[in-house]
């Protein structure tokens, strides 16, 4: 579990300091991302490189980001964090959330590892 922590732990550092090439140094080529919003998938990536596309462009969207992790639950396949998040956004989104505007959210973060690898990471809030 140590070394799922530490994965983790490095995940969460590239976000945070927007380095994508950090965050993507444990994954699988063959990673699986998902996020779920309210219950409902809204994204799905499929491959590493697919994956660190969208994280450089995310980057974009955010002045500030951060993740703090509340907690860490093991279970045999994977490992689950509780998460604060807080970001401020960089640019208007076509969502209507405006430049300037700070979200602050409450979520969890399912890492499921294979050989030392994450090999899906499913992102919810």
């Amino acid at each position: 579990m140590e070394i799922r922590e530490r994965i983790i732990l490095n995940y969460i550092e590239g976000y945070n300091s927007f380095d994508s090439q950090k965050m993507v140094k444990d994954c699988s080529e063959n990673f699986v991302f998902e996020n779920i919003q309210d219950g409902k998938v809204t994204m799905t990536l499929k491959g590493v490189l697919e994956f660190l596309n969208q994280a450089e462009a995310a980057k974009n969207y955010f002045s500030k980001r951060k993740q703090t992790i509340i907690s860490i639950d093991h279970q045999s396949d994977y490992s689950e964090i509780l998460i604060d998040y807080h970001a401020v956004l960089a640019c208007d989104l076509p969502n209507g959330l405006k430049k300037g505007q700070e979200l602050r959210l409450k979520g969890k973060s399912r890492f499921h590892f294979q050989d030392g690898k994450i090999m899906k990471l499913i992102d919810e809030s």
